[in-house]
Order: structure tokens, then C-alpha cells, then sequence
């Protein structure tokens, strides 16, 4: 049960191609935005989805076959942690965010042409 403490699992398609950085010691990390979707009738009995963004962040062999293989619309299968951390931005404001860190992942389709 310790793995079901901080896991999540998520399927959608990529907002943008992924942003790389390399570091000193060529370590490498990868971040990018997933949409999930989710359809449901409201009370008229209408079709609504609703899209949920959420921020994924791939690090070593993850960030590698990221900036190799996934595209903007990619859709995507992941598996990885919620990681809430705080930053202050160029204003000196500071910022709250949550990203998943990824730990598996596995493309569901042809990265579009």
C-alpha cells in the first residue's frame, strides 16, 4: 500500500510540444501540459466536457524520450507523483504550482505529422 500514498495516473494529449533543459551534469528535464477530458449531460440533458489541464514534468530517460517522441496532440498514458512546490516569479511575486512528476509513460498513438 505505500505506493497508493501519492499516485496518479492520467490519459490525454499534450498542449504544446515539450520544453528541455539540460543541465550541468547532463541531466535533463522535460515539461509539458496534458489535457484530460471529461463528458458529461447536465441537467438539460446536454453533452458537456469538461478539460482539466495538468503539468507534467519528465526527468533523465523520461525527459529524453520526451523531446524525441512526443509532440503537441500526442495523446499519452502516465503514471507519477503530485509535487506542490512554490516559486517567486520575475515580479517577486511568489507562486504555488502543482505538477506531476512523471514516472512511466507510454504514447497511445503516432506522434501527429
Amino acid at each position: 500500500m505505500n505506493t497508493l500514498k501519492n499516485s496518479v495516473r492520467l490519459t490525454g494529449f499534450l498542449g504544446s510540444d515539450p520544453e528541455v533543459k539540460t543541465f550541468n551534469n547532463n541531466k535533463s528535464l522535460a515539461r509539458v501540459s496534458i489535457a484530460t477530458n471529461e463528458r458529461y449531460r447536465n441537467g438539460q440533458g446536454e453533452w458537456v466536457t469538461d478539460t482539466q489541464w495538468h503539468n507534467l514534468v519528465f526527468w533523465g530517460r523520461q525527459a529524453a524520450f520526451a523531446q524525441k517522441s512526443l509532440t503537441k496532440g500526442s495523446e499519452i498514458a502516465i503514471e507519477g507523483k503530485l509535487v506542490n512546490r512554490q516559486y517567486v516569479d520575475k515580479d517577486g511575486v511568489t507562486r504555488h504550482i502543482t505538477e506531476i512528476t512523471v514516472s512511466e509513460v507510454l504514447q497511445l498513438n503516432r506522434k501527429p505529422e
